[in-house]
């Protein structure tokens, strides 16, 4: 990786396109630490603090690099602008309009484009009135609550989102790389220096023992291994051959070449582990948007309990969850059917197997066995980080995390590589 990113320093083109990505990413890291008027940095932290069962902040706190406990214009991040993504990639399926919209080529793409930034606004606009509600409540957040502390702060949670979403946008069009996707990969990184010293702190800043260096040597081969592993299976794919016959139009020869279909292991990416977050977390998150606070006694005590980041039943739900929505997102964007028509259509077939219906069923059994993998790999990653929170609190890189870091940086630097290959291809007239 650091090769490619000295050859790429090399080229004039694409150093410039360095040099903005990584200036756009210095103004995301400054707004994430300029602070929202009216509100009280101290009391947002005790307010995080106090963030025992609720996944979702925790996680939006990860993800915007600490911003949100900070209580900074950046507090919300590029959420907003995720959630309308895939509730218009849903829509896309379930609406024929948009459906068609997007068939549409570059046209279409923009259109969609264009919709997902106004339902991103919007949607920014309503979680920033429930947040501000929810901190005008709890641990006297707000200073002075009131309709003017109310507009500015909401206000400046969507204005800061948006702007967010226009930075991202900016990096994929002159920089390098997908921007939003590198603003969470620089939220995320951003935590590593206070993770660090945490751990330093817990192994051998206080009680310097064998069993503390040795306790300290496993874990650091554990997290290379779980970051191996997921390097691995991230590049995983099963090839389903094709073969496309020979025909002749006209006096061109057409066809006769072999190709493959690449169904990747790890196709669904994040999506299932941050629905399947969702999905646990919300009871706790809305009984602590709505109250003073999870109770802590009673019915609804042990329900809240049962349901914490750290019982058991969290961890089985979270498992299964995040299965169910592997298969579910798989399904909604690979389709077999329309795959085995295609490939038909073009004289194309798989080796052994007939045209038309038999070729969608076997390119469905090949991807139901792959799924499956990938949806275990999946709810291993996101599960196993709660095996060792007894001892690594605070320390610990969630599932979900990790596999963002590893996927992004992946993908920058297969994005840089096949720039450079671009750059230095020679035509034939050369």
């Amino acid at each position: 990786m650091f090769k490619t990113l000295r050859n790429a320093w090399a080229i004039p083109d694409l150093r410039r396109k360095l040099l903005f990505t990584l200036f756009m990413l210095i103004i995301f890291r400054l707004g994430s630490v300029i602070p929202v008027p009216g509100l009280d940095p101290e009391a947002m932290k005790k307010f995080m603090e106090g963030d025992a069962g609720m996944g979702m902040l925790t996680l939006l706190d990860t993800f915007t690099g600490g911003a949100f406990s900070n209580a900074t214009i950046f507090a919300m991040g590029i959420t907003p602008y995720i959630n309308a993504s895939i509730i218009m990639q849903l829509l896309t399926v379930a609406i024929p309009a948009l459906e068609r919209m997007q068939k549409e080529g570059e046209e279409g793409r923009k259109r969609i484009n264009s919709i997902t930034r106004y339902a991103t606004v919007v949607l920014s606009l309503i979680q920033a009135i429930g947040l501000y509600f929810t901190l005008s409540n709890q641990y006297n957040v707000v200073s002075n609550p009131g309709f003017m502390s109310f507009l500015v702060v909401a206000l400046t949670f969507t204005a800061g989102t948006a702007f967010i979403m226009w930075v991202g946008e900016q990096i994929t069009e002159k920089g390098v790389g997908n921007g939003i996707s590198l603003l969470i990969f620089a939220g995320i990184v951003s935590r590593g220096p206070a993770m660090i010293t945490t751990f330093y702190n817990k192994f051998l800043g206080v009680n310097l023992t064998f069993s503390n260096v040795v306790v300290m040597l496993a874990i650091l081969v554990i997290f290379i291994a779980v970051i191996g592993f997921v390097v691995y299976m991230n590049n995983s794919e099963r090839r389903i051959p094709v073969q496309y016959a020979k025909r002749v139009v006209g006096r061109k020869m057409y066809g006769g070449q072999s190709t493959h279909i690449p169904i990747k292991v790890a196709m669904a990416g994040v999506i299932p582990i941050i629905f399947a977050a969702s999905i646990v977390s919300f009871p706790a998150t809305i009984a602590q948007l709505i109250g003073g606070g999870l109770p802590k006694e009673g019915f609804w005590g042990g329900f809240f309990n049962m349901l914490s980041s750290g019982s058991w039943l969290y961890a089985i739900l979270y498992f299964i969850l995040i299965i169910f929505f592997t298969y579910f997102y798989t399904a909604m964007q690979f389709n077999p059917i329309e795959m085995s028509n295609n490939i038909k259509k073009n004289g194309g077939f798989v080796p052994g197997i007939r045209p038309g219906k038999p070729t969608s069923d076997y390119i469905s059994r090949v991807l139901n066995r792959v799924v499956f993998i990938g949806a275990l790999f999946l709810a291993i990653i996101a599960v196993l980080p709660m095996a060792f929170s007894s001892f690594m609190s605070g320390i610990a890189i969630g599932g979900t995390s990790l596999l963002i870091v590893e996927g992004v940086a992946l993908e920058t630097v297969k994005q840089i590589e096949s720039q450079m290959l671009m750059r230095h291809y020679k035509g034939f007239l050369e």
